[in-house]
């Protein structure tokens, strides 16, 4: 394993890495409220193949952390990883895989940049409008759904961190079961959460999301995602998704109607397995990768 802080332009981002270079590429994008690690089991049954980079995306551990909410919409989010593939991949497509927030960011980068890739992997990830569509229409997706509100309210970074990091550690343990959140994983998700500003951060991009969730008994309120072109959300690259069936936090809902915005979509479901399938089934998410990349 290598690690870099990749200088592009203004901003910093941190990266762990595998496998050669002169291999085809994979970015690997974590989520909330995780780091480049997430990945890590999986990076390095890959890195056989390919080689394989997985930044702390911005606001996480040691990549720069901007202050306030805009920093963190979706087309600077987008962006970094944009400059990052450019720096690693020049002119050469390659494949994008994220997870939870990552996937949010993937599918951004693939509706904006469908040139720049080969293939987009979704794990345990929404697209956009499915995802606003399940939480407006399924009633288990919106009760699920409602820890985002907690998240984006005032001073909540400052609760998050309380007793190092207890809630945190529970919210993980809530969306679906975590026997691999060792004490050893333990001591070094602290370290990601506790560096100056990353708490803040991370949950800026809550903060930032278009995403609306109403209260569990509120009338729909109107929701700016579904008024977008679908042309504009539209995957045209080959796209595989990987989804645990047991995801606490991201219901069956959430993937309804998705073929209508990828026409060339692949599915796979594990069964037996939550919202963190990158730590409880890394060989098989690999090989699902390493079969739909060939």
């Amino acid at each position: 394993m290598r690690f870099d802080l990749h200088q592009l332009g203004e901003i910093s981002l941190h990266a762990a890495s595998a496998g050669d270079p002169a291999h085809p590429l994979i970015l690997l994008l974590h989520g909330f409220p995780e780091y480049w690690a997430a990945w890590e089991p999986v990076m390095l049954d890959l890195a056989r193949d390919f080689h394989v980079v997985a930044p702390d995306q911005r606001g996480y551990n040691l990549s720069f952390k901007p202050r306030g909410v805009e920093a963190y919409k979706v087309g600077r989010l987008v962006a970094d990883i944009a400059a990052l593939a450019d720096r690693l991949s020049p002119g050469r497509p390659f494949a994008l895989a994220g997870h939870d927030w990552g996937a949010s960011v993937a599918y951004g980068f693939a509706f904006l940049k469908p040139e720049r890739l080969t293939h987009l992997i979704i794990a345990n990830g929404v697209h956009p409008v499915c995802f606003q569509r399940a939480i407006l229409d399924d009633p288990a997706q919106r009760a699920a759904s409602q820890y985002i509100n907690k998240l984006r309210s005032p001073g909540q970074e400052q609760r998050m961190a309380e007793n190092e990091f207890a809630r945190t550690f529970r919210m993980i343990s809530g969306f679906s079961p975590a026997p691999w959140m060792t004490k050893a994983v333990q001591a070094r998700y602290l370290d990601a959460w506790s560096r100056p500003g990353a708490m803040e951060a991370m949950l800026n991009w809550y903060r930032a999301s278009p995403i609306v969730v109403p209260e569990p008994a509120a009338a729909i309120a109107h929701a700016p995602v579904l008024d977008v072109d679908p042309a504009r959300v539209a995957v045209t690259v080959p796209h595989l998704l990987i989804w645990g069936d047991d995801d606490e936090a991201l219901r069956p809902s959430c993937i309804d109607g998705l073929e209508r915005h990828a026409p060339d979509l692949t599915v796979k479901h594990i069964a037996g397995t939550g919202h963190w399938i990158l730590h409880e089934r890394p060989a098989e998410v690999a090989a699902m990768i390493r079969e739909f990349t060939r």
